[in-house]
């Protein structure tokens, strides 16, 4: 009679819970139940916002057409191929890239009237820019009414969306922020970069740790649920490594630090809250089973591989019809080509340092 292995608690855990039969033994493309979604979205109301690769979720529930927010859409006179340039159909309003917990309470805040910042707009060369959206009019606002209107008309849309969304999917981004030294308003980049001028004695720099940034999504869901009672949130990480550090550490080093606790907060948001959702695609593109398989040659920017990758299990696994399978990683297809719909300030970063 053979020797029975002693019961314990993993003998009941499901094929997914083991490396072997979950990910070594199957392709990648063919790894299941990656994502068991708390809430259906097929007839909800979503928004998203966040850091660039939220953009690509907006674009595929629109493509699917459920019922995704667009409540700042593009002038009928702007062509199609200059809208993203300008802030539009990036996101469900023009608030451009969000790559901050803080930014995303700021901008509540100012919208409703309980925050307004010292700093509104900065001029330089007789064009004036908004500080917390310096790149949706590239060559600036012509005076700052016009910027003081362009911003109202921003503030409206956005109290609109944040009272009649369903669910917020809210793309985690970075730490790493750089605020006012007056007032703390928190600014999206560094100033002096897309615009602006630096002055070490009005701003600083600041690395958002674990308490703040989960104190910042619970006070921003408070809010939401002040106004909309049945918001529900569905948090993803960026899995975009950052393009610069303004830390002494090594951006390999930063990156993983801002991933790490970012991952940290949505996951105990996640188990605590049950209005709170996490979907997977930093794990899915830049996870050791990828094998790196996602990202570009830079390493950085994903390509049309992995984000195809991660919508489908998103639809797959998620809410929505099943997507159809990725194409195969390398495609030959010029990457200008198949990213150009999205728009990414922090990917220009690099540009603006060495300028």
């Amino acid at each position: 009679m053979g020797v029975q292995a002693p019961s314990n608690p993993y003998r009941a855990q499901p094929p997914k819970a083991f490396w072997r039969s979950a990910v070594a033994e199957k392709s990648f493309f063919d790894i299941e139940e990656v994502y068991a979604p708390k809430f259906d979205i097929r007839q909800a109301r979503v928004a998203t916002a966040g850091s660039c690769f939220a953009q690509h979720i907006g674009r595929a529930l629109r493509n699917k057409g459920l019922g995704y927010l667009d409540l700042e859409p593009a002038p009928g006179v702007l062509p199609v191929q200059c809208q993203g340039r300008y802030g539009y159909g990036l996101f469900s309003a023009r608030y451009g890239n969000i790559y901050t917990t803080r930014q995303l309470v700021q901008l509540f805040d100012r919208a409703f009237g309980t925050f307004r910042p010292v700093e509104t707009a900065w001029e330089t060369g007789g064009r004036w820019a908004d500080p917390f959206r310096p790149t949706i009019e590239p060559d600036g606002f012509g005076s700052e009414e016009e910027l003081a209107e362009c911003r109202s008309a921003h503030f409206a849309a956005v109290r609109q969306l944040f009272e009649t969304l369903d669910v917020l999917i809210f793309t985690l981004g970075l730490t790493e922020t750089w605020i006012s030294a007056i007032d703390g308003a928190a600014y999206p980049m560094c100033p002096g970069t897309a615009a602006g001028t630096f002055d070490p004695a009005k701003y600083r720099f600041v690395n958002l740790g674990y308490p703040k940034i989960r104190n910042d999504l619970e006070e921003f869901i408070q809010r939401i649920h002040s106004i909309n009672l049945g918001a529900k949130f569905l948090l993803t990480v960026s899995p975009v490594p950052l393009t610069a550090t303004a830390t002494a550490n090594h951006v390999i080093s930063a990156t993983m630090y801002s991933k790490s606790v970012l991952r940290a907060v949505a996951g105990d948001l996640c188990d605590t809250l049950d209005c709170v959702d996490y979907f997977p695609s930093y794990e899915l593109i830049a996870g050791p089973a990828a094998r790196g398989a996602f990202f570009e040659p830079n390493m950085r920017e994903v390509n049309a591989a992995g984000v195809a990758y991660v919508m489908s299990k998103f639809f797959a696994d998620g809410p929505g019809d099943t997507a159809a399978a990725p194409p195969v990683p390398g495609s030959t297809e010029p990457a200008t080509r198949r990213r150009g719909f999205e728009y990414c300030d922090e990917a220009s970063l690099g540009e603006y340092l060495i300028r």
